[in-house]
């Protein structure tokens, strides 16, 4: 599409966005470049299709100069972990590797798991995943045929919350991580620490740093909006970019 389509923003602004399951990131940033005819947006870290949730949207010049503050935002996430069965990609939408039998489990001993996964984590990186190897994604690699050795980078997790077994083998927490953080990781860690395999089947993001999904627009709904309707969702951009401290990113 020629740039000559695309003009400034009426506004610099963030723009919440409640992203759809099955929409990826880049979707909702060319949905909201059509509706408004703007070019320049950033984003705050992307989701995978299979996870919905907030999304901030960075639109204009203003704006995007504090990517990498959002960046580097604590996140907050929903998930659901389905032990038993190991898929290639970690999450529902990946084939299934491997099955194993699910020990009896208590509530006490996933808690005392969860501990052993809170504050420095050595994570591994899922073969299907954007972090680059020679300036080429890893799942286009895993895609192509290679094998790759298992990567690995230092996260932080702040915290499990609301954990609660379920029926057929399955656990549900929120999770509140350092950026970089790849919850389908937590998950996979998580069931091994459980004497089985498991992989994430449900996914999302409630909160970006102080910015919750209960104030975001319904990604489903930009394609058919206005840009007033749009635009009357924007926030501010803060007065100043406030320091933070350096963090892997995925």
């Amino acid at each position: 599409m020629s740039s000559k389509k695309f003009g400034k923003p009426l506004i610099s602004g963030l723009f919440l966005v409640d992203k759809p399951k099955d929409y990826a990131s880049h979707d909702i940033i060319i949905l909201t470049r059509k509706a408004l005819g703007v070019k320049k947006i950033g984003h705050s870290g992307t989701l995978d299709p299979m996870a919905s949730g907030l999304l901030i949207l960075l639109v204009g010049r203003e704006a995007t100069k504090q990517q990498d503050f959002f960046l580097k935002q604590t996140k907050t996430y929903q998930a659901t972990l389905q032990l038993g069965e190991e898929t290639d990609s970690w999450d529902a939408y990946g084939e299934i590797t491997q099955t194993a039998p699910v020990p009896p489990i208590t509530l006490e001993q996933v808690q005392q798991a969860t501990l052993s996964l809170t504050g420095k984590v050595e994570q591994p990186i899922p073969f299907f995943s954007a972090k680059k190897i020679a300036g080429e994604r890893m799942y286009d690699l895993v895609r192509a045929g290679y094998e790759l050795e298992r990567r690995y980078n230092t996260i932080e997790i702040l915290k499990w919350n609301d954990i609660t077994l379920l029926p057929n083998n399955q656990i549900s927490f929120t999770l509140t991580c350092s950026c970089g953080t790849y919850v389908r990781s937590m998950g996979w860690l998580l069931a091994q620490k459980l004497g089985t395999v498991g992989h994430i089947c449900t996914l999302r993001r409630t909160r970006i740093g102080e910015l919750d999904v209960k104030n975001a627009f319904d990604g489903a709904l930009i394609k058919d909006s206005t840009p007033g309707a749009i635009y009357s969702h924007f926030m501010p951009v803060p007065a100043q970019e406030p320091k933070v401290e350096p963090c892997n990113e995925n």
